[in-house]
């Protein structure tokens, strides 16, 4: 039991350093594109171009950790995640940082799904959900100290936040590589389940979209879509329109990331219980929709501040009420399900950025103009294609319930 633990926090430690790499250098990047002469496209390009790399090597990785074992895998992942970071810190030129950008995508995301699986490895069913709760609260403490880090650290230098990241890289590989033991012993491996590859989640997910849960998976990638269209291009709308530095940026990105935490760990579930995943749902898209309009007329830092929290509350309440139905609609299993709506989500992350960074150059209102649209036409279609299936919990049996 005590071992499990160690190997636990050694995985949590892992993911918070690649997450915290992959936040920190959130409120750096518009900065360090715009002094290569590049502008909103291709900042869009550069946050898409991983999301991309990640869809696409994932199911790669998992299956050849199936194969090979866990701990190479993930030592492959950290060492590239170390690696990567180095060369984009180096880099002089945009297509340095756009080829270091792709490469990382290609590697690190070995880290994510080797891990779920090492969890799913050498914990019981009962301790199952506990393991995967504590990968997403690494994930979630990186985010939030990666932005504020990196706009602290963009201070002094552009370069030095990749420098931290690859640093800590590095102590995470040598934890990994001294003191985690292996999971998936030799003997296992053959009989060990395959996860389907990038060709078979792109069939999965056509044929998926036209049945019942078609409408929610259009909704996870939506959910991405969103947000990333609000990361992507942030730093450089901050930039364009208020002047402001990474430090500020960061600051901001910050603030949100631990207003996105405490939503979904401490609000979701109560209201979920209370008024049921699909009203969640449209409240949400709704939200999202105004949180948008509100950021174009923030004026000033406080302003900007109070409209992109708004915008965070909405958007963080989305994801977990949208994969929730998806797993209690579910009807071809539940690792298909969600396999199915992390590839709606992947596919949002690529979309997200690209829309808003093409519409930048045109006009820096465009992309959080036409993002509020989408959003509020996705509302529209929901009051029709979203039925709900639940009455809503009165308020004393919310109570009792939490």
């Amino acid at each position: 039991m005590a071992s499990n633990r160690r190997n636990l926090s050694i995985l949590f430690f892992t993911l918070v350093v690649v997450m915290l790499g992959f936040g920190i250098i959130i409120p750096i990047l518009p900065f360090y594109v715009e002094s290569f002469g590049a502008g909103g496209r291709e900042l869009g390009m550069l946050m898409a171009i991983y999301a991309t790399m990640q869809f696409i090597f994932a199911p790669i990785w998992g299956q050849m950790s199936d194969r090979r074992g866990r701990k190479p895998i993930l030592l492959i992942g950290i060492l590239g995640n170390a690696v990567t970071q180095l060369l984009m810190g180096l880099s002089t030129s945009y297509w340095m940082l756009f080829g270091s950008r792709a490469l990382a995508g290609i590697l690190s995301s070995a880290t994510l799904p080797t891990a779920m699986a090492y969890i799913g490895d050498s914990t019981s069913e009962e301790e199952r959900g506990g393991g995967m709760g504590l990968l997403g609260a690494a994930m979630g403490v990186g985010m939030v100290l990666g932005p504020g880090l990196g706009g602290l650290l963009a201070g002094r230098s552009l370069s030095l936040p990749f420098f931290l990241a690859a640093i800590l890289s590095l102590l995470a590989l040598v934890l990994v590589w001294a003191i985690l033991p292996e999971s998936l012993p030799k003997e296992h491996r053959a009989e060990a389940h395959m996860q389907p590859g990038f060709v078979d989640q792109m069939k999965q997910l056509w044929t998926a979209m036209t049945g019942p849960l078609g409408f929610l998976l259009f909704l996870s990638f939506l959910m991405n879509f969103g947000l990333t269209a609000f990361e992507g291009i942030f730093g450089l709308y901050c930039l364009t329109r208020f002047n402001y530095d990474a430090m500020q940026v960061g600051a901001i990105l910050a603030v949100i990331g631990l207003v996105s935490a405490v939503v979904q760990g401490v609000m979701t579930g109560p209201l979920t219980r209370r008024w049921g995943e699909v009203a969640l749902i449209k409240v949400s898209l709704l939200g999202s929709a105004a949180g948008f309009l509100i950021m174009l007329g923030a004026f000033n830092f406080v302003t900007v501040v109070a409209s992109t929290t708004l915008f965070m509350v909405f958007n963080s309440l989305l994801r977990p009420g949208t994969s929730s139905l998806i797993s209690k609609r579910a009807t071809g299993g539940q690792g298909v399900a969600m396999g199915l709506n992390n590839a709606s989500m992947s596919l949002g992350r690529i979309v997200g950025p690209l829309w808003a960074g093409l519409l930048f150059d045109v006009r820096i209102i465009y992309p959080y103009l036409s993002s509020a649209v989408i959003m509020l036409g996705s509302w529209i279609l929901s009051l029709i294609w979203l039925p709900s299936d639940r009455q809503p919990v009165p308020a004393e049996a919310a109570g009792a319930e939490s």
